[in-house]
């Protein structure tokens, strides 16, 4: 029977309304007719060429300023080949097209797996379930995890490898601004994230019966430090600013930058952690590939030293990422962020 499929992707094509288990209550639904385009330039886009020259002051200004307001930037001239953008982009599609019985092979409802593909968000505790197919990959240190990932499409774990490897400069290069626009030093963000971790969702979002009644992913903020997201060519990210859904439209070559809950940590409420949501539509499918950065699970987070004083005392206790990230998975994508259970 066609709702005993395990994935979503193998039973949209199949149905003509959106299964009760998909819909979301009245007061929880997309309201697509009241949401503003990023086409009038309130998503800034930012020139990262300007990091590696006299201009580097100035992007620097950029960043803070956009992280101060929204969390989330766009940027371009970024350091990252087009074609390992389109590769990425390419063989993403290609494993959401394989056969459901090769896709399932990498099949897991176990969030502690570090390769699993999967369907929704948390399929054991969630009361609504998301529009959405996932695969997560962990990728750095690379060689601890390439191994896990799936070996078909034949060129997967090379293309994916490329692709990752470049992410990782480019995350490198965007904490160190971020440090620096807080004014500290400029490596603190980096040695605060302990040994570092780096995990990939490739994101599949089938073509949606009744896109008015449900999400791909409702509204949250991210739990790790960084976001890097790549996306096709289709709409469906929103972004809230000013209190207003903002529907972010694709340029092509470019990546989108949000704030996570640990930025926010680190920078004592300086810097926002970006609330956003994915909404899906009637006519096509949809790609898209977050890169979260994030601490080491043993990494120990608070506020910068520099940033607290007598009229600006730390605003969180101090915490383990591994216990902030236990919280955030049990609480799940409900509530739009679970930093004020750290609050001191």
């Amino acid at each position: 029977m066609a709702n005993t499929k395990l994935l979503l992707s193998d039973l949209a094509a199949s149905i003509e309304y959106v299964p009760s288990k998909y819909v979301r209550p009245m007061n929880d639904r997309p309201n697509l007719d009241e949401v503003q385009s990023s086409l009038d330039g309130s998503i800034p886009l930012i020139d990262l060429q300007g990091l590696h020259d006299l201009n580097r002051s100035h992007v620097i200004r950029q960043i803070a300023d956009a992280c101060q307001t929204d969390g989330f930037f766009q940027v371009k001239n970024h350091g990252i080949p087009e074609s390992v953008i389109h590769g990425m982009l390419s063989i993403a599609k290609e494993f959401f097209h394989l056969s459901e019985s090769e896709r399932l092979k990498n099949y897991s409802d176990d969030p502690l797996k570090t390769m699993r593909l999967s369907t929704s968000f948390n399929v054991k505790t969630e009361q609504v379930s998301c529009w959405r197919d996932f695969l997560r990959l962990y990728c750095f240190p690379l060689e601890d995890y390439i191994h896990q990932w799936p070996s078909n499409p034949p060129s997967f774990r090379d293309d994916v490898a490329e692709y990752s490897k470049n992410v990782r400069k480019l995350a490198l290069a965007l904490l160190e601004a971020i440090s620096e626009s807080l004014g500290l030093e400029r490596k603190h963000i980096d040695k605060a994230l302990g040994k570092h971790s780096q995990q990939m969702a490739i994101n599949y979002y089938p073509p949606c019966p009744q896109p008015e009644l449900t999400f791909g992913l409702p509204s949250h903020a991210d739990p790790n430090a960084l976001t890097i997201l790549l996306q096709d060519d289709v709409l469906g990210l929103q972004v809230l600013k000013n209190g207003k859904w903002v529907a972010i439209h694709p340029i092509p070559n470019t990546f989108i930058i949000n704030i996570g809950d640990q930025i926010q940590v680190i920078s004592n409420d300086r810097y926002k952690s970006a609330v956003h949501r994915v909404v899906v539509n009637s006519q096509k499918e949809r790609i898209s590939i977050p890169t979260f950065y994030c601490p080491s699970p043993e990494a120990l987070m608070g506020a910068a030293p520099g940033l607290i004083d007598t009229h600006h005392p730390a605003l969180y206790r101090k915490f383990t990422y591994s216990d902030y990230f236990v919280k955030f998975w049990n609480r799940g994508l409900a509530t739009q962020s679970c930093l004020d259970m750290f609050k001191t």
